[in-house]
């Protein structure tokens, strides 16, 4: 099955979520070779020692939305890719027990790297923070 078909399957319910989807508390809610959108919120278990929302939080959803546009792209789902880099600008706090939407948007594929953006928005549209991912890809042929 292709990348897209994957991540379309997880969406519907009709396979389960990795279990780092567990730990964030997040799931693919659109899914399409253009988009890609996951819910998300911050609880408890994701507060820093000064008890606000700790950065990583967004990091990992924006890593996230950032890697499965990536995957959405891919001819098989079992082809291998990573992140090379992930670049973060944090715009405002990240709120506790809210839901949250991120968005995914591929900005240039080639044979063996992709660049992407993502996008974390709280549940009045406001930008929380944005995210620019490099990713390698270990297709065989390559």
């Amino acid at each position: 099955m292709t990348g897209l078909e994957c991540l379309q399957l997880m969406a519907a319910g009709k396979i389960p979520p990795p279990s780092m989807g567990l730990t964030m508390q997040m799931q693919p809610v659109t899914v399409s070779a253009d988009l890609i959108e996951f819910e998300a919120t911050a609880g408890d278990q994701h507060l820093n020692p000064a008890g606000a929302v700790h950065g990583g939080f967004a990091a990992t959803v924006l890593d996230t939305v950032t890697g499965c546009i990536v995957m959405c792209q891919l001819e098989d789902a079992t082809i291998p890719y990573a992140t090379l880099d992930l670049s973060i600008k944090m715009l405002r706090p990240i709120p506790r027990n809210e839901p949250l939407l991120a968005k995914g948007k591929l900005i240039n594929l080639s044979k063996r790297t992709a660049v992407s953006e993502g996008h974390l928005y709280s549940a009045d549209n406001k930008l929380l923070a944005h995210a620019t991912g490099v990713f390698i890809i270990q297709r065989k042929d390559t």
